[in-house]
């Protein structure tokens, strides 16, 4: 039973999965964007870097200049 669910799934046409796709789209919901204030560096608190990210995040500068 389970190889006719996968040969359908495998012989399913872009059409048919656009389709899907557009049925399933009215039930998505979008969460309300809500504006953020900035926080000042000063509050944040507890940030812990592993050294192999930082190092990879020092690096990239590199690539940015």
């Amino acid at each position: 039973m389970r190889n006719n669910i996968v040969s359908r799934e495998s012989e399913m046409s872009l059409a048919e999965l656009r389709g899907d796709c557009a049925r399933m789209a009215p039930h998505w919901v979008v969460p309300v964007k809500t504006a953020t204030e900035p926080v000042t560096p000063s509050l944040i608190h507890g940030v812990t870097v592993p050294p192999s990210s930082a190092r990879l995040i020092d690096a990239m500068s590199e690539y940015g200049d």
